[in-house]
């Protein structure tokens, strides 16, 4: 069993007890995780882990699996984790930074938003000179935009963690050098920095 307090462990860093009882609030059925906060909510099913949920106390959650091997007792962390990182996105957000690396050939980002399905689509092009347009579409609720403050970095920003950094990796890996010795050859976009929107206070 583990056992671990919202008001501390999975909480925003900086705030009291009773300001994180008030800022985040948790809901659970049937293993559906439901979390809201100042920034959004979130919703994470768990369905497919055999783990029960309790309530014992104010502020406090029991994730509880029983008759598990090994492995098994390993998801327990796992959902404490998935939990911890749904309160942090709702509370602080997540950042990811992206840099572009060319040795010769400039590489030139565009971000356009789709009107029909509200998503960023992110475009590369003149990736070591080719004429080809890489495309990738950003996950839900994932905003990117490029940095003023920084030449050649792009920002990836949004509430949840899993479609952030998919949306980073999208990006580096339709950026791979093939056919080349990548020792030689080390032009991309690279996740250069990760943190949250809002700092810690």
């Amino acid at each position: 069993m583990v056992s671990f307090a919202l008001s501390s462990i999975c909480a925003v860093p900086g705030l009291s007890h009773e300001a994180n009882a008030l800022t985040v609030k948790i809901h659970i059925k049937s293993r559906i995780v439901t979390v809201e906060g100042p920034r959004g909510k979130l919703v994470k099913n768990m369905a497919h882990l055999a783990v029960c949920f309790s309530h014992p106390a104010k502020d406090i959650v029991n994730i509880e699996l029983h008759h598990g091997a090994r492995k098994n007792v390993a998801t327990l962390r796992t959902v404490k984790t998935l939990i911890n990182n749904l309160i942090i996105g709702v509370t602080r957000g997540f950042k990811y930074k992206m840099r572009y690396v060319y040795a010769h050939f400039p590489i030139n980002v565009n971000i356009e938003k789709n009107s029909e399905t509200g998503l960023y689509d992110v475009e590369i092009r003149n990736f070591l000179g080719e004429k080809i347009i890489r495309r990738v579409t950003m996950h839900p609720g994932v905003d990117v935009e490029i940095s003023k403050a920084q030449k050649d970095e792009l920002q990836i920003t949004g509430n949840s963690l899993e479609n952030v950094s998919q949306s980073a990796a999208d990006i580096q890996q339709i950026c791979r050098v093939r056919n080349k010795d990548i020792r030689k050859f080390l032009d991309g976009l690279y996740v250069s920095e990760r943190g949250n929107i809002e700092a810690e206070a």
